[in-house]
């Protein structure tokens, strides 16, 4: 990497997209690269050959060993001398032998200079796992805890994580607000939020609650757009349920100011990056409107959508906005002067003749330049021009329409909520599925029983824990879930590396497309689909 000079190359045979896929396994020893036909080339060097041996071997007892090597190519000169260019059958996989693809010999003397200490990590027959992604269905093989609440259950319709990680904070389809808070003790010494300590549902000594304005009762909250934010330091959170938005204070529930009367209602809020005075405001009219809160003035309203905004997101690298709405559109601004840069629809699924319809919320990536796009159809990876890049439809053990999905803390996985109850988690960068986890394993049968079909309306991630996240439920609950203690992290480091089940469906643009847009700000002012801006 200190270098710009070519180290060395190797025919790839034909048949790559413009832009292909790669990725490395942990030893550097194996490289997957993405073809034209949506398949996969393994290129190997001498470790990597012996690893598929040793492994084809123990895990097939040697029906079919790496003996049939055939089309030796030419010797190839390079800077580290000649390096053979051999396929090779990898797998003898006989389902779908179309789409078998050749393993090739890669930077053949590179072990001397690169890899000469590091040896090949071989598991055993008995620790080789599955292509396919694990399903978690019993409640031995996940931490979860079901939080304390003895007031009357109403759908949770906004679920958040303080960003300090000590608290998590809900809104109720009633209009109200709940605050659970872990303490501080000799299982949990940090005060963070655990599926293994149980937190206390607050309130402050008054016992008030703190409960959103529902327009006069003209219009039941179990119909109105719920909205939330919550500020930088975690003193205030402002909510709108169908009337008036309102800002409280968190350490009293006291309501410190209201705007924005209906009609229209407000139905998304986001702080701007660089500025906690000023809101941007997603309406039920389909506008977006840019309040400075300090002043009670409206600087600018933003005309682009059909339907009423369901979705906000800033991206402070790229100096854009990006909103989505109820027509399943997407549109980008400019922060500067507000202008309109960009806008198109969201892809339907294959073969969906007609436009998609229907709540689609944004959020954007870590790295400030890639956007989470989630629909009841899919949930899709666009740029910041509006391309997309790849996107997931449910179907198999995942079929039913997405409610929810949202970026862990690292950016690495989505948690994605299902209308029948489970959770899928995915690999951010591919969308692959590496694990899911279904409804019985955090929903006990008695439950089950007595509310039906419950599922998760929201999701919301830990702001510094990057395997735990919580769930507010359609029948009241709030569950937060996390691996086993056998489990570092979802999924496992094999599924990472191999690809889970159910690929994701990669965009004809993106096949042609090089976003090379890496920033690594961290993006602590966009938040959730679900959860608004920070």
């Amino acid at each position: 990497m200190d270098n710009t000079n070519i180290l060395t190359y190797t025919d790839g045979d034909g048949g790559l997209p413009a832009s292909p896929r790669l990725r490395f396994n942990k030893e550097g020893s194996l490289l997957a690269v993405t073809t034209s036909d949506n398949g996969i080339k393994i290129l190997a060097n001498n470790d990597g050959q012996r690893m598929l041996r040793t492994l084809e071997t123990r895990a097939f007892d040697g029906a079919r060993g790496l003996s049939e090597a055939v089309n030796v190519k030419p010797i190839i000169g390079g800077p580290l001398g000649p390096i053979a260019n051999v396929s090779s059958s990898a797998s003898p996989i006989h389902e779908r032998p179309d789409r078998i693809q050749q393993a090739m010999s890669l930077l053949g003397n590179m072990e001397s200079s690169r890899v000469a200490d590091v040896k090949p990590r071989i598991d055993t027959a008995d620790k080789i796992k599955s292509w396919k992604s694990p399903d978690v269905s019993d409640s031995s093989h996940v931490k979860t805890l079901k939080l304390p609440d003895p007031q009357t259950p109403s759908k949770i319709v906004r679920l958040l994580y303080t960003n300090s990680g000590l608290a998590v904070l809900a809104l109720a389809s009633n209009a109200v607000h709940k605050l659970w808070k872990w303490q501080r003790h000799e299982r949990n010494p940090s005060g963070r939020s655990s599926a293994s300590s149980v937190p206390q549902l607050w309130q402050p000594p008054n016992g008030a609650l703190m409960s959103n304005d529902l327009n006069d009762g003209k219009q039941p909250a179990e119909d109105s757009v719920a909205c939330i934010a919550l500020s930088k330091n975690d003193s205030y959170v402002m909510s709108a349920s169908g009337g008036k938005v309102s800002l409280f204070n968190m350490m009293t529930f006291k309501v410190m100011t209201t705007f924005m009367a209906p009609p229209p209602a407000a139905t998304y809020l986001a702080f701007h990056p660089q500025d906690n005075n000023i809101i941007a405001i997603g309406m039920e009219d389909s506008t977006i409107q840019i309040y400075n809160v300090r002043v009670d003035e409206v600087k600018t309203k933003l005309k682009g959508h059909q339907k009423r905004i369901s979705g906000l997101a800033f991206s402070q690298s790229l100096n854009i906005l990006v909103s989505s709405g109820a027509d399943a559109q997407l549109c980008a601004w400019s922060i500067d002067g507000w202008e309109k840069k960009k806008s198109r629809p969201i892809q339907p699924p294959p073969g969906h003749l007609s436009p998609l319809v229907g709540e689609t919320r944004v959020q954007f990536h870590n790295n400030q330049s890639h956007v989470l796009v989630v629909h009841e159809s899919q949930i899709a990876i666009y740029d910041a021009q509006l391309e997309c890049l790849r996107s997931w439809y449910p179907r198999d053990s995942l079929g039913s329409p997405i409610s929810s999905a949202i970026y862990s803390c690292d950016g690495l996985l989505i948690f994605t909520g299902f209308c029948d109850g489970a959770v899928g988690i995915f690999d951010s960068d591919s969308l692959n599925l590496r694990c899911r986890i279904a409804p019985s394993a955090y929903i006990s049968s008695s439950i089950s029983n007595n509310n039906g079909n419950a599922f998760p309306v929201v999701i919301a991630a830990h702001p510094s824990d990057p395997n735990q996240f919580a769930l507010g439920m359609s029948d009241g609950a709030v569950h937060v879930i996390e691996p086993s203690d056998s489990e570092a992290k979802w999924g496992g480091s094999t599924l990472q590396e191999n690809g889970g089940a159910l690929p994701s469906n990669p965009s004809s643009s993106a096949l042609n497309s090089n976003n090379n847009n890496n920033n690594n700000n961290n993006n602590n002012n966009t938040q959730p689909s679900e959860t608004p801006s920070r």
